[in-house]
């Protein structure tokens, strides 16, 4: 049976959020919900992230990278798409309005808004990512904080890369320079990973040390990440991937003349 693709967003199973779990996320600066989304659920979604990979490449329009797989002969494969809200009405739907938007304003206390939406796809032969605090990427000169919603599209491993988190040490602040990685032994953070299957969800501040590992392994470790900040400090989101395209923009839109580094 063919998969038919829909505009109606997934209703998540879990919505709100009660004192014992925004405790927790005070104090750890991340939560982990479990079964979020439902088989059926996690199924429209994965048609959805077929679609953005099938949809021709454009520019202005949704940002794809690519990176070198690590496995030999492996090539090119995609690491990641970017800016693809307001190109789909079905993650437009499911991320900017119901359950997942209401779920961000529990946790900062007041409404929120759309800042960033990414899928890390994590290929076969696909790269970590070094450890950092979303902070270093400048994000606080759109918003003083930021809160992201990790969504498991597939099994997310400690084979093939899966969140690495450090309990507690976004109450610290900044621990590193902007724009940069931070050393594995800055402030003695110990990473604990955080495996998830599909449907499940972390929830993480943008100061919250996080990695994640290359993934060696024969099958894809595809992630939703979108991030919110409160709707209180605006809406930041066209100056954001604006600033974005012109810095470090997607394969299509890059002049060959130039070398563009990904820092963090």
């Amino acid at each position: 049976m063919s998969r038919v693709a829909t505009t109606q967003p997934p209703v998540p199973a879990q919505v709100r959020l009660d004192d014992e779990a925004l405790a927790g996320f005070g104090r750890d600066g991340f939560l982990v919900l479990r079964n979020f989304f439902g088989p059926a659920q996690m199924e429209q979604i994965s048609v959805w992230t077929d679609e953005l990979v099938a949809r021709p490449e454009r520019p202005g329009k949704h940002m794809v990278y690519y990176e070198d797989s690590l496995h030999p002969e492996g090539g090119r494969v995609v690491q990641r798409i970017e800016d693809f809200c307001r190109h789909h009405r079905g993650f437009d739907a499911l991320l900017n309005a119901g359950a997942v938007l209401e779920l961000m304003g529990d946790l900062f206390g007041e409404p929120a808004v759309l800042f960033k939406d990414k899928i890390n796809f994590k290929m076969p032969g696909g790269d970590g990512f070094k450890a950092h605090q979303d902070v270093q990427a400048g994000w606080d000169r759109y918003a003083s904080l930021h809160i992201t919603l990790l969504l498991s599209i597939d099994p997310a491993t400690p084979e093939n890369g899966c969140l690495e988190l450090v309990p507690g040490a976004h109450r610290t602040g900044l621990l590193g320079e902007m724009w940069k990685p931070l050393d594995d032994a800055a402030g003695g953070l110990v990473y604990r990973a955080y495996p998830t299957r599909p449907g499940e969800v972390v929830v993480f501040d943008s100061y919250v040390p996080h990695r994640s590992a290359r993934n060696l392994t024969d099958k894809p470790r595809r992630v939703l990440y979108v991030t919110y900040n409160r709707a209180s400090e605006g809406d930041h989101r066209a100056q954001y991937y604006a600033d974005k395209r012109a810095s470090y923009p997607p394969d299509i839109e890059r002049d060959p003349a130039k070398r563009y580094v990904f820092r963090v």
